[in-house]
């Protein structure tokens, strides 16, 4: 534990030591939100998101590549130093989520900067989802054909062997919790704040086994996202952008699944889950009835357009965290 502890806080310091270079750089190649008029999906504007975005215009994103960076070349400096006995398919698994899907979202914080039509960067959101599904398969079918995993865990239903049916079921996981994290990631320090929550669970979770790799990989984490989450609270220095966001979303599906407590993880990340709902019960409505069944989705812009400030939000949603993180460990524990 002892060790854990400090590669939480080395992590900590050497992110936190970066941060304040790496904005100037952000700010330097302009890789900001620079337009007040966001759309959505379908291409049609957000005049609610606008209201009260706006004057949020300016200030740099893509901050998730830093974390991905320091997460990477700290967690291998830390497996060489502790010289583990490691699963290969377990850490490339980790890893081509968190890589993968981070490059995936990096191209999206490009495109704010490069503005081309066309080509590569003209790529819509149904060819995103596509890949983000194909990088998903390809993670769930090493759960399965690699690390022999076939089952789920259901509190008071026992453990269940679904089989090959496993493949779908995780990668429904992954890409629901990549796209949670993501429409999260609208307010300052919402989705970080959560996330850090998140990953403190699935580390205690995790002491009670004897996975190191995945103990060392989740400290490395915790310490850099809370170093982030310093420059990330209201008012925001800076953003996770999609590269964090999306690649943060897929590591946090990939732990719960390594875990075997995927049912703990929707608890755990509870608040994600309702804001994912929300916007999938707008999306569907707006596709298939050609009407919103909400006033304004997701969950946390529903409580901006009813009054609530934005600091208000967050501190609430740290706190239904917190609660959902004892009682997602709870019910993974006993």
């Amino acid at each position: 534990m002892e060790q854990l502890l400090g590669l939480v806080l080395s992590s900590f310091f050497v992110t936190a030591i970066l941060l304040v270079p790496f904005i100037d750089f952000l700010y330097k190649v302009k890789l900001r939100r620079q337009n007040q008029v966001t759309k959505d999906m379908f291409n049609k504007k957000t005049p609610i998101f606008d209201k009260f975005n706006s004057w949020k215009v300016g200030t740099p994103t893509g901050g998730g590549l830093l974390i991905l960076l320091v997460v990477t070349v700290w967690t291998f400096w830390a497996y060489g130093i502790f010289n583990l006995t490691l699963k290969p398919w377990e850490i490339f698994v980790i890893f081509f989520a968190f890589i993968g899907f981070g490059l995936l979202g990096f191209y999206d914080d490009l495109k704010k900067m490069i503005h081309v039509k066309g080509g590569f960067f003209g790529l819509r959101f149904r060819h995103k989802f596509i890949i983000q599904w194909i990088l998903a398969l390809i993670i769930a079918s090493i759960f399965y054909f690699q690390l022999s995993y076939s089952f789920i865990f259901v509190h008071g239903f026992g453990i269940w062997n679904i089989g090959i049916l496993f493949i779908p079921f995780a990668a429904f996981v992954i890409v629901s919790f990549v796209n949670a994290v993501n429409i999260t990631d609208g307010l300052d320090g919402l989705a970080t704040g959560l996330l850090l929550i998140c990953l403190i669970a699935f580390l205690v979770i995790n002491s009670t086994g004897i996975d190191e790799a995945l103990g060392i990989f989740l400290s490395v984490l915790i310490g850099s996202i809370g170093a982030f989450l310093y420059f990330n609270i209201y008012k925001a220095r800076l953003w996770l952008g999609d590269v964090g966001s999306l690649s943060l979303g897929a590591v946090l599906a990939v732990i719960g699944l390594l875990t075997g407590k995927v049912f703990a993880l929707i608890i755990i990340g509870g608040f994600f889950v309702i804001e994912v709902a929300s916007s999938m019960i707008q999306l569907l409505g707006k596709k298939y009835l050609g009407k919103k069944l909400l006033t304004v989705a997701p969950f946390h812009l529903y409580l901006q357009n009813k009054g609530w400030e934005e600091p208000k939000i967050v501190m609430r949603a740290w706190l239904i965290g917190f609660f959902l993180a004892f009682l997602g460990i709870f019910i993974a524990l006993i």
